[in-house]
């Protein structure tokens, strides 16, 4: 008799493997739905912008480059276009000549509005062939996973990421 070298994965991993299923197949839906969504057509990478600075009003673009983990002239092009469209505004900052703030306008907080409706509707569809228990249960679940993933540094918008400064030595201030 052979033994089988197939282990099950531990629930972590099985949990992040489905979570990951999940996000592919709504990517995919988004996606195929985007003409459902009234014009214009914003692309990823910029309703990714749309939706921090959303979260984080008046963000330093400064800030907004090192959550993308982009380069500065790359997010410059993405705030441009943006701005362009009339969805986020560029804005002096306050303590700093020489930086720039950005912030949502109301037609970019309506276009997320409509994104959001659209996708709304579509899992509405989908949810509603789930029984009440399953949907309940995704419910709590959904809200778990989500409180996990806005304390993931990557997330911490809003707040400085930038490490604690370390703390001096006793023999260093004697």
């Amino acid at each position: 008799m052979t033994e089988s070298t197939h282990r099950t994965p531990d629930p972590v991993h099985a949990a992040a493997r489905q979570a990951g299923r999940i996000v592919e197949l709504l990517d995919i839906l988004w996606e195929q739905a985007r003409n459902d969504i009234p014009p214009p057509y914003v692309p990823v990478s910029q309703l990714r912008v749309m939706y921090i600075v959303e979260s984080e009003d008046r963000i330093r673009m400064r800030t907004l480059t090192r959550l993308l983990s982009a380069a500065p002239p790359s997010v410059c092009r993405l705030v441009d276009r943006l701005q362009a469209l009339g969805f986020i505004e560029r804005l002096p900052c306050p303590d700093n000549g020489r930086e720039v703030m950005l912030s949502l306008t109301g037609a970019g907080r309506e276009h997320l509005a409509r994104i959001r409706a659209c996708r709304d509707e579509l899992l509405i569809e989908a949810l509603a062939t789930m029984p009440f228990h399953q949907r309940t249960a995704l419910t709590d679940v959904l809200a778990g996973l989500q409180e996990a993933l806005v304390k993931t540094p990557m997330l911490l918008v809003g707040q400085d990421t930038r490490p604690a400064p370390k703390p001096h030595d006793a023999a260093e201030s004697a």
